[in-house]
């Protein structure tokens, strides 16, 4: 657990993360909150603040996560976004308040909070780009320079750390591409709008989520799986986009990111190497919505990483006790909503019934699980719709 400075200076690293995203910065904090003793290093390619490609959405309970991680204060500016506006492949809508509004705070902005709140906390910081992940006995070695008793990967979606875990390539269809520009002339600050577009590609949606800050800009982006066979172009995404959102045309800042959805995940193994985050696949494939799951996942292996000898068996465990039963019903409903008729009667079904709305939003940014009355609602929603189509 040694770190070969270059004045020939030893430091002991009892946890060393990678990546100072919401994930990393999570897993330093809450490694840090477990054990006040630990030595905890925090290791990022980029100087914060940095831009992020990303939707800036934050769900509410992201906000509890980080409170008992003892940072408040990262959502001071942006004002709650009360409202969701859905508009379904074929014309339904639904567009309710929420039952805790979610906030829009761009990842430059965000993201540099967390760093700064791992530092008060004790975490040391370094800019580095790890090329290079050695497991060997009780320690890994990062770079042949770094040694630390555990490694948190929370290095996106490209993750040096995972290809050491895991070499197998995610299976065709659980990848998605999108582009994301910030648009000077929202036409709203209290409403999130989300539009479905099976017109070209299917799945795919467009998206506004005004930043609530007083400058009336949104962040604007186009979504779509990733089709091996017919790569998405940025022209093409960006002109569906305005297509749909005329105000994008005033957008700037057009940045393309990867997506690795939880449709399909890499398998956690025992040891001292655990996954977080994006590095893990946790984007959810029903929403693309990712921050939650990387501030749950970052806080849990920051935990498993102190106090114990096998960090990756109790981490595994942790995930599958917070995330097993949800990401089994997502991955149910990722697949039902390959056709776009059923995912329209879904959006009619949450029009017509706040419980059910809010069920959908739980599914789709949180922890949230199917439940009777949902499926109950969407039943009735999908045969009505039939009727009418006779």
């Amino acid at each position: 657990m040694v770190t070969l400075q270059k004045d020939g200076r030893v430091q002991q690293w009892d946890v060393v993360v990678v990546g100072a995203g919401p994930a990393g910065s999570a897993a330093a904090l809450a490694a840090r909150r477990a054990d006040p003793r630990s030595r905890v290093l925090l290791l990022d390619r980029a100087v914060f603040p940095r831009d992020k490609v990303c939707g800036d959405g934050i769900a509410p309970e992201t906000f509890d996560l980080l409170a008992d991680l003892g940072v408040c204060g990262a959502e001071v500016g942006h004002a709650p976004v009360p409202a969701l506006s859905i508009v379904g492949p074929r014309g339904g809508q639904a567009r309710r308040r929420m039952a805790r509004p979610a906030r829009v705070i761009p990842r430059e902005v965000f993201d540099a909070r967390l760093v700064e709140a791992a530092r008060e906390a004790g975490v040391e910081t370094q800019v580095r780009t790890v090329r290079g992940v050695h497991v060997s006995g009780d320690s890994v070695t990062l770079d042949d320079e770094i040694e630390a008793g555990v490694v948190v990967g929370a290095d996106g979606a490209g993750s040096v750390v995972r290809r050491v875990t895991q070499r197998q390539r995610p299976p065709a269809g659980h990848t998605a591409v999108a582009i994301r520009g910030y648009a000077t002339e929202s036409p709203s600050d209290d409403e999130q709008l989300i539009v479905m577009d099976d017109a070209d590609r299917w799945p795919a949606y467009a998206w506004s989520f005004p930043l609530a800050d007083g400058t009336r800009r949104a962040n604007v982006g186009y979504g779509v799986l990733v089709d091996p066979t017919r790569p998405a172009q940025r022209r093409e995404l960006v002109s569906r986009l305005q297509s749909l959102l005329p105000w994008a045309s005033t957008a700037e800042r057009w940045r393309g990111h990867l997506l690795p959805l939880s449709s399909w995940t890499p398998p956690q193994p025992d040891g001292r190497l655990l996954l977080a985050g994006d590095a893990a696949h946790l984007v959810n494939p029903l929403t693309g919505e990712g921050i939650w799951y990387a501030v749950l996942s970052g806080m849990l292996a920051g935990q498993a990483a102190v106090g114990t000898d096998d960090p990756g068996s109790r981490y595994r465990g942790e995930l599958h006790r917070h995330l097993g039963r949800h990401t089994r019903h997502v991955r149910l409903l990722s697949r039902v909503g390959r056709t776009a008729g059923l995912v329209d009667a879904g959006v009619r079904a949450a029009a017509a019934d706040q419980a059910t709305f809010d069920h959908l939003v739980d599914l789709g940014l949180t922890d949230g699980r199917l439940t009777p009355r949902l499926v109950a609602r969407a039943a009735a929603a999908t045969i009505s719709a039939a009727r009418t189509a006779r």
